[in-house]
């Protein structure tokens, strides 16, 4: 059974989201993702200062099964890259809600997180 922290947002492309309260947010994938992948041999994660709307493409994640693309689970602007990722991208598999983050954002809207899945959803959507 996957992992699925109850403190984290989730999007049904399996993306998660911790919103810090200051108005950053951290985005990862999941640990179900990270499972599906298989061993992840690359991270590609966008410069800091981009922006993105919901749903758009921000990245991709490689691993020895596949490339499979990293969805904005929300609208933001990047603050800052795992810049660890780019030496040990298999970190993602080791801590998908820990060092193996990607992201620290700036919601382009406070509360959008909010319509991401809770847990109990993301969990009946991953069966």
């Amino acid at each position: 059974m996957s992992s699925v922290p109850t403190d984290l947002r989730y999007a049904k492309s399996h993306e998660w989201v911790r919103s810090s309260g200051d108005g950053i947010s951290t985005v990862g994938i999941t640990d179900y993702a990270q499972n599906s992948l298989g061993d992840i041999t690359y991270v590609q994660l966008p410069k800091v200062g981009a922006t993105f709307a919901a749903g758009a493409v921000f990245g991709v994640v490689e691993s020895v099964k596949a490339a499979s693309d990293l969805y904005a689970p929300l609208a933001f602007t990047v603050l800052e890259v795992n810049a660890l990722l780019d030496k040990t991208p298999e970190t993602v598999n080791q801590a998908p809600y820990g060092e193996g983050w990607m992201l620290k954002v700036k919601p382009a809207a406070a509360g959008e997180e909010a319509g991401l899945l809770d847990a109990a959803a993301y969990r009946a959507a991953i069966g």
